[in-house]
């Protein structure tokens, strides 16, 4: 159960404190003060999104902390289990301590037991601990797949429905592979073809990674060979073969400079490096002429050249825009190649692949709907049971169970809850009634059946009563009281029959100090629970004074 709820900064609250108690739980208060937003500081504390502007006016950061007591020694397994999961520190003794913190600029953070956890983390651990009622929760019993989750969780049917689910799941992958594998013949064999081509093509031109720089290259210079070889003799004559060349007037300077070496020793110097730009420039003649051999080689090899180039544009424009994209290209047609003539061997696995899980998956179905068969009656009987004790006293209720027009991951089977809330009635399905009222009291009576296999301890409701009145009121309190024998119980109520079943009873109020809003909550005991109780009839008068009694001496 919920020991104690402790915020800061939230809404209108300040810093309050709510000291809960075992059994049912009452909460009242005028409308406006604050009732909703202690469920939904709740709801904040085990993982609903927190909108920032839930920040207290001024404030900059809203602290919400849950001291929890695991009393059920299964319960404290179950939740010790989780917290290793999500990376928290195990209860100490059978105290959970929850923390959760949130700031106007939307910065959120979590612990559990001072272990920083992820806010899906809460939102595990509420699934173990609450199960919060709204005032249109209601709705959600109209979908025949929340009435088939409350069977199944009534008959815990889950292991079979997981087998189920699991061949289900199988059915569907290899389903989705084989019509991603499966196409026309015609088709298969035109994309085969196209493929080959497309491979060949590029196999057969055998290009490798930067051909096309190179091949470029080739091309520019054997295409301009005529220009390249006038400039190779250009340079050769004034090397070697004018008259005079550069090499002969160097020769004279040679000569020159060995007189002078001969009569002045300190001239060697500039004498070598006559000699070393003799040497080079003899090199150069020799180079040149080795490049323009080889212009002359190339320009022979021009067609060829200019054929390699326009294949090599022509792979680009289809497969490129790059060779390596190319390369690429043709590796990728070779896989699907292999893919598609392999297509055929691997849609016949897939085929008797899925026709053995769609056949597991069957026989699973049927055991999960023999499982809710068995079930539906026994459940209807005890639902039927809590409507008479909430006033439906010749109420019919059943549930009907018939094949989905298709079967989904849920089963094959499509529930539905048949309800006739008065003699004479043709019974309907529970989405026709039109009276929230009356869908208020029927989810209670599922609520209180489903809390004998619920292992959830803590149960809230947000004026689950609307829309009653009356003795019906009343048994709607002893209902809800009958739940906290065997759960905590939290309810918001505006009714005083409610109210005063109450083990507890908190009011909250709104008051307004200093020039700002504050809500509170107090517990009400003895005069202050009978005032409280009397407002809630209409208020202090004698007669609802003493009417207000008479229901609290009749609750306990």
């Amino acid at each position: 159960m919920i020991r104690s709820l402790r915020l800061k900064n939230l809404a209108l609250v300040e810093d309050l404190r709510w000291e809960l108690g075992a059994g049912f739980n009452i909460l009242t208060g005028e409308t406006g003060a604050g009732k909703s937003m202690l469920i939904g500081a709740i709801n904040l504390i085990l993982g609903e999104r927190a909108d920032k502007t839930l920040v207290r006016t001024g404030e900059t950061t809203c602290t919400i902390e849950a001291e929890i007591e695991l009393a059920k020694p299964e319960a404290l397994t179950a939740v010790n289990e989780l917290l290793g999961e999500i990376g928290a520190d195990p209860c100490e003794e059978t105290v959970l301590l929850l923390r959760r913190t949130f700031t106007s600029t939307g910065t959120n953070k979590q612990f559990a037991n001072g272990s920083a956890v992820t806010q899906q983390g809460l939102r595990r651990l509420s699934d173990l601990l609450v199960d919060v009622h709204g005032p249109h929760d209601h709705q959600s019993l109209l979908s025949p797949e929340k009435q088939c989750a409350i069977l199944d969780a009534y008959g815990k049917v889950a292991p079979k429905r997981d087998t189920y689910a699991a061949a289900w799941d199988a059915a569907r992958r290899a389903a989705a592979e084989r019509e991603k594998l499966t196409m026309s013949e015609r088709d298969r064999m035109q994309k085969l073809e196209m493929l080959r081509h497309q491979s060949r093509e590029i196999e057969e031109a055998a290009v490798t990674a930067g051909e096309d720089t190179r091949v470029e290259h080739d091309y520019k210079v054997a295409s301009n060979s005529r220009s390249l070889q006038e400039l190779a003799a250009t340079i050769t004559g004034l090397l070697t073969e004018g008259e005079p060349n550069v090499l002969e007037q160097l020769a004279q300077v040679e000569r020159a400079l060995n007189q002078w070496q001969r009569m002045d020793p300190e001239i060697a110097a500039t004498a070598a490096l006559n000699r070393t730009a003799i040497t080079h420039l003899e090199e150069l003649a020799a180079d040149v002429a080795d490049q323009a051999g080889r212009i002359e080689d190339g320009a022979v090899n021009l067609p060829q050249l200019e054929e390699r180039l326009g294949t090599l544009q022509r792979l680009k424009r289809k497969y490129g825009p790059s060779l390596e994209e190319v390369i690429a290209f043709g590796d990728s047609a070779s896989a699907q190649i292999v893919e598609l003539e392999g297509s055929s061997d691997r849609l016949e696995a897939l085929e008797k692949e899925e026709a053995a899980a769609r056949a597991t998956a069957e026989a699973a179905a049927a055991k999960l709907t023999a499982a809710r068969q068995a079930v539906a009656g026994p459940l209807a009987e005890k639902i039927q049971g809590e409507l008479r004790g909430l006033g439906f006293n010749k109420a019919l209720f059943r549930i009907d169970i018939r094949r989905a027009d298709a079967p989904s991951r849920n089963g094959a089977d499509h529930v539905e809850f048949i309800f006739a809330p008065n003699v004479g009635e043709d019974p309907q399905p529970l989405r026709a009634i039109a009276s929230s009222g009356e869908m208020a009291r029927v989810m209670l009576a599922i609520k209180t059946t489903l809390a004998e296999v619920d292992d959830v301890p803590i149960l809230v409701f947000d004026e689950v009563d609307a829309n009653v009145g009356g003795q019906t009121a009343i048994r709607v309190g002893q209902k809800l009281r009958q739940l906290g024998e065997s759960h905590q119980v939290l309810c918001i109520t505006h009714l005083p029959q409610v109210a005063s079943q109450g083990d507890r009873h908190f009011a909250v109020s709104k008051e307004v100090r200093q020039g700002r809003s504050h809500t509170q909550i107090t517990l009400l005991e003895g005069d202050t629970r009978t005032r409280e109780i009397a407002r809630m009839l209409g208020g202090e008068s004698e007669q609802s004074m003493a009417l207000a009694h008479s229901l609290i001496a009749g609750g306990v």
